[in-house]
């Protein structure tokens, strides 16, 4: 799973995600992509899931990229501890993913089995998102 080296903070807020993207919304690798058209925390876990998916739909074929990448650490406190007492520790890493942003890109296979490997994938991910083509 995808995850930091480093960071400059053990913890963040969590804050919120606002507007739309202004990075990463034309395909710039593949001829075709995954699109997120609304804005949600994406997990290290989720974008491992989507990306076996895609590759086991193109049964090693092509080659895929990951525009998206896990740099916000998400902590939570254990279970039926009382409030207060501070913040959780950090538990997994999650992405920021705002609406226009391309998160995965294939090339090198045909756009009907480009289609059907990017719908599996998109039923990993907690958000809405669209198939694009150059």
């Amino acid at each position: 799973m995808l995850a930091p080296k480093r960071t400059k903070f053990r913890k963040a807020f969590k804050g919120r995600i606002h507007g739309m993207s202004k990075s990463a919304t034309s395909l710039d690798f593949g001829n075709y992509g995954l699109k997120a058209t609304t804005a949600e925390r994406v997990t290290s876990r989720q974008i491992e899931a989507a990306r076996r998916a895609i590759t086991r739909r193109l049964k090693r074929a092509g080659k895929v990229w990951i525009r998206i990448f896990p740099d916000v650490p998400v902590s939570q406190k254990p279970a039926e501890v009382r409030m207060g007492k501070g913040k959780g520790s950090p538990e997994y890493w999650a992405c920021r993913v705002k609406p226009g942003r391309i998160m995965f890109e294939i090339d090198g296979v045909e756009e009907d089995l480009a289609r059907d490997a990017l719908t599996l994938a998109a039923a990993k991910l907690p958000l809405n998102t669209r198939f694009v083509t150059r």
